[in-house]
This record gives C-alpha cells, structure tokens and sequence, in this order.
C-alpha cells in the first residue's frame, strides 16, 4: 500500500483524517471551492452539491483504504504453470496533479509459480485498488506490478496500462488524441525479451514494436 507523507503544511488544527474517509470535512471543503469560484451553494442547485460531491468521492478514492493483498492473498492450484492473462481491464482514476479524471484499461500477465493463481476477478480488483486514488500513471503501473510479485511470488510479471488523462484534454494543452502508455515487467518479463515480446502481442494484439509505439 502506498505511504503518504505527513502533511506538514497544513495549520496546526488541520491534519489528516487518519481513519478513513471524512465525510463532512469534505462537504465543507465542497461548498469551500463553490464560494472560490463565484458560486452560491445556498442557491437551489448547488444546496445537495456538496453532500453529492462527498459521497462520489467516498467512492472514487475508495482505493486510499484498501490494500491489493486482501484480493491476491487467496490462490487455489491448476494444472500447468502457463502464462496467465487478463487484457482490457477498465478503470477509472484521476491524476494527482489536477484531480481530473483518467480513464484508461490496463493489461496484466504473469507467470504462476507451484502451480498457484488467483481468480480472474482478483486482479480486476487490484487495478481498482491502484486506480481508486489520486495517482501517477506510472506509479499506477508499478504498483500492480509489484503487487503481483509480492502477493503471488510468480516467476514474471508484465503489466500495460493505457490512458487517456483529462488534464490534457480538459486544460492546458488541450490535445484530443493522446494516448499515454506505460509498461512495467519484473522477474523473468524483465529478463527475457522473447517472453516479454511474446506475452505483449497476447496481451494487445499487435504485432511487436507497436505495442508502445
């Protein structure tokens, strides 16, 4: 799980909610931002806003309080130790930097060790643990990566993930077409170019060298 610093500038009666979710700090800050931006959440349609606001978010970074060993802790045995799969796993999450939203799917395969795996919906559930929470894509990346290797001990693991981030679209730039792509491999994925090239078309379905092009 990820470890978050001490926030050290904020006032003295200001720290952090160390146990979770503060539902009605949060519906203050709301109507905070609503009266910064010129906004009177007095008015009728903006009265249930910041109420609104706290409960999505609730959910949205659900991922701050949950730990991916939770989903990968419980394996049961097959038959070989072939290469396992699982390609196309939507998420959302939302950049760190201007909490806009990232939506994107990620790829994950690895390789079992002693025959173990986990359910399919298991790793579904881990990208949501990563992608539940302010995040850098590559941070994301990493830390599914490392999970797998923590949590299962396989020979290898590879993950992809593809996203598009609205801080880009949204702001700034305003580039419409841009897709970010980040790759993380680890044990024998980082070690064997032919298995990772290999496991690459499985996962994508292009031919290599387009994968991250």
């Amino acid at each position: 799980m990820v470890t978050h610093p001490k926030l050290s500038l904020l006032p003295h009666n200001l720290s952090p909610a160390p146990h979770g979710f503060d539902r009605p700090r949060m519906e203050r800050a709301v109507r905070e931002m609503l009266l910064a931006i010129g906004e009177d959440p007095a008015r009728e349609g903006l009265m249930d806003t910041p109420a609104r606001v706290a409960r999505s978010w609730q959910e949205l970074f659900a991922g701050l309080g949950e730990e991916a060993g939770v989903h990968l802790s419980r394996t049961f045995e097959q038959e070989s130790e072939d290469l396992v799969t699982l390609a196309d796993i939507e998420f959302t999450s939302f950049c760190e930097h201007h909490l806009l939203p990232v939506f994107g799917r990620a790829h994950i395969a690895y390789l079992p060790s002693q025959r173990r795996v986990v359910g399919l919906s298991k790793l579904a559930r881990t990208v949501e643990v990563f992608a539940r929470r302010p995040q850098l894509q590559e941070r994301m990346t990493a830390q599914i990566a490392d999970a797998l290797m923590e949590h299962l001990a396989p020979v290898g693991a590879l993950v992809v993930v593809e996203a598009e981030h609205m801080c880009m679209k949204m702001r700034g730039v305003r580039k419409q077409q841009p897709v970010m792509k980040t790759m993380a491999a680890r044990g024998r994925h980082r070690e064997d170019a032919g298995l990772r090239e290999e496991t690459l078309l499985l996962l994508l379905g292009r031919p290599a060298g387009e994968h991250l092009a």
